[in-house]
């Protein structure tokens, strides 16, 4: 049975194919050459993939990206399709899922919404509900750095605290549209954002995310 990250991993590899190695993407200033390079070293060379989170390594992790995105575009989209390596954890089913499934699905809608015909699209039940559990799990984590106070809130009246302080803006929407404002896309997100105007403002304009 294929996985919810299988499935968006998949998805991802199609869509920067037919975008082509210059479209634009949600990930900050990358093309989508950037953003093939990034989900490939990340995966696969995990002596550079600690820079992600370890300030010391970033400088040889955009050194390795760079390397890798010089390589033929077509070459990192099978990378892409064909996972990890046997020998790396991530090609375990459990792993995969765990680790890839957000970080998929939020690089398959960077390239998506990039373009200006996007349209949302509708998640099953189920995999609305894994996205729902990964934001509950880490909003704080994702909120960390927001400078007003945020809840995130379902249609259905759930809510999870992404950073508590005054004055607070309520972001309501899907589970799949919280996400993706949690992780610093909040011009790309359909949701509604309730709060004092210049307290929405500070949120839009903060970076938010890992």
């Amino acid at each position: 049975m294929s996985t919810h990250a299988k499935r968006e991993r998949l998805l991802l590899a199609d869509l920067l194919e037919a975008a082509g190695p210059e479209a634009p993407t949600l990930c900050g200033g990358w093309k989508t050459r950037d953003l093939a390079a990034h989900v490939v070293v990340r995966e696969r060379r995990a002596d550079a993939a600690g820079g992600l989170v370890i300030g010391a390594l970033k400088s040889r992790l955009e050194r390795v990206q760079a390397e890798f995105a010089a390589k033929p575009y077509e070459e990192l989209i099978q990378l892409i399709r064909t996972g990890p390596p046997r020998f790396s954890p991530m090609s375990l089913k459990q792993i995969d899922e765990a680790a890839n499934t957000v970080e998929f699905f939020v690089h398959t809608e960077d390239v998506r919404r990039a373009q200006p015909d996007w349209s949302r699209r509708e998640l099953d039940p189920v995999f609305a509900d894994v996205l729902w559990s990964r934001t509950e799990k880490t909003a704080r984590l994702l909120g960390r750095r927001s400078p007003v106070g945020l809840v995130l809130r379902r249609p259905d009246g759930r809510t999870a605290v992404a950073h508590k302080g005054t004055p607070v803006v309520t972001v309501t929407g899907e589970p799949s549209e919280l996400l993706l404002f949690a992780f610093g896309r909040q011009d790309g997100a359909d949701v509604q954002v309730e709060g004092d105007k210049d307290a929405v403002e500070r949120l839009n304009r903060a970076e938010l995310g890992m």
